[in-house]
């Protein structure tokens, strides 16, 4: 937390100096307002319930049971909250602004011509651009939001709505995930985790909700494929996390945790098949007229023609990952400690461990000159090979990735849910008596932050 309260007094002390951060309660996207509303009761309510009674059912429940439960209960968590702000405002206005996907909708007259010319709107300052958020996404964003608008449920409610079922996924694919990679107990120790995640003040209603519910959803597939061994639903879960990448150009830093399927099952198979999905996504979308490089390389130029030029990288590029604490929720910190802890050095007497001399071959060459025997390989994969340290530090990877780019200055509130969410597939390596108190400082945390800034989305 000492990172969050570092990026809060320098993000004031830059807005006080007319420092261009646009973010007016940094390192959030948000205005400061502490307000209340009638989530103000019904989300400790949900807090508390899950708290009390959800780790004690993800012991008993069936195994289906007990996902259905996590769903419902993750509905209402993120609604509750979105409630704190009230219908309108937490819900149904939250994608009908000047910058949001629904304002280019009515546009949309011919779904072929919008992807064949795509391309030639993204750029700013031009009498036909696309708005901010459809012009730095993919038209994937943009046409479900025409599709549902085409099937009669036009309007922000039900886009509201809609990101809110889809995100709510979240809570389901992560233990999914884990049970498919063998490890069930797991799996049931994070399901709380994942359904009281503070991000949840973003899913309802940001359209990275779905990004993170589709993408959650293709990673589970692929686990669940790669156990069952089943072609068709390896090539299901490449086509949503093919089309991930045509939602937003950042979730082909999906990669890393879409590969932990096969690093722990030692099974290619099913990934192989999953790129056939990606790449059928990919070849639809050539043909339609969208390359998916074009649209990147003038997405990065759009960036630049916006705030994101004065934004200055310096602040960002550390107050980001405070900004994911708050996100992801303080359980983050032990999670990710308790991961790197698990790849842990060689046990003593083992190459690499403490009284390893490198005698045994013989050559008495000092440990640091030594190269790592393939043995010791085996055994630092062995140890990476769990889910519940592999998806959280592939996460990381993604993240740390997305950071560096520096085309994530500020907003990755949102925009990294889709990576946020697997590390609470780390919540297994918590001890099984801090768990509760864990689960309680995650729910804090994200009442806290809808009850004193009013955010964006």
């Amino acid at each position: 937390m000492l990172l969050v309260a570092a990026a809060v007094a320098v993000g004031w002390w830059l807005n006080r100096r007319h420092v261009p951060i646009y973010a007016g309660s940094a390192p959030l996207f948000a205005t400061p307002g502490p307000h209340v509303g009638i989530g103000t009761v019904l989300a400790p309510l949900v807090a508390a319930a899950v708290v009390g009674w959800l780790p004690r059912l993800a012991d008993r429940l069936g195994w289906r049971r007990l996902l259905l439960t996590a769903y419902v209960a993750a509905l209402a968590w993120i609604l509750s909250l979105a409630m704190i702000d009230g219908w309108r405002d937490g819900l149904t206005s939250r994608l009908t602004g000047d910058a949001e996907y629904l304002i280019d909708v009515p546009g949309v007259t011919d779904i072929p011509v919008m992807l064949r010319t795509f391309t030639d709107r993204i750029l700013d300052f031009q009498p036909d651009s696309w708005h901010t958020h459809v012009s730095g996404h993919p038209p994937g964003a943009l046409l479900v939001f025409v599709v549902l608008d085409r099937i009669g449920l036009g309007g922000g409610t039900a886009a509201a709505l809609l990101c809110v079922l889809v995100g709510a996924l979240t809570a389901v694919a992560v233990p999914v995930t884990l049970r498919a990679l063998g490890d069930e107990p797991a799996a049931r120790a994070v399901l709380p985790f994942v359904v009281l995640f503070p991000g949840a003040v973003w899913l309802g209603a940001s359209a990275d909700a779905i990004f993170a519910g589709v993408t959650a959803t293709g990673v589970a597939a692929l686990a669940v494929a790669g156990r069952r061994r089943g072609p068709v639903l390896a090539l299901a879960a490449g086509v949503l996390l093919g089309y991930g990448i045509f939602l937003s150009y950042g979730l082909v830093l999906m990669a890393p945790i879409a590969l932990v399927p096969a690093l722990v099952s030692r099974r290619l198979r099913a990934t192989l098949f999953a790129l056939a999905g990606a790449v059928a996504v990919v070849a639809v979308f050539a043909a339609a007229g969208f390359w998916w490089y074009d649209g990147y390389r003038l997405v990065v130029e759009r960036y630049y023609q916006g705030i994101g030029r004065e934004r200055p990288y310096a602040y960002w590029v550390w107050a980001n990952l405070a900004t994911l604490v708050l996100a992801a929720g303080p359980a983050t910190a032990p999670i990710l400690r308790r991961a790197v802890v698990a790849l842990g050095p060689a046990a003593p007497g083992e190459p690499g461990g403490a009284g390893w001399d490198g005698r045994a071959g013989g050559s008495g060459a000092p440990r640091h000159a030594r190269p790592a025997s393939p043995g010791a390989v085996r055994r630092f994969l062995g140890r990476l090979s769990t889910g519940p340290v592999a998806l959280p530090l592939a996460a990381v990877v993604a993240i740390v990735a997305a950071d560096l780019s520096g085309l994530s200055k500020a907003e990755v509130e949102r925009i990294w849910l889709p990576f946020g969410v697997w590390l609470m597939a780390g919540a297994a390596l918590l001890p099984a008596r801090h768990r509760r108190w864990w689960l309680v400082a995650q729910a804090v945390t994200a009442l806290a932050v809808n009850h004193l800034v009013l955010t964006v989305w």
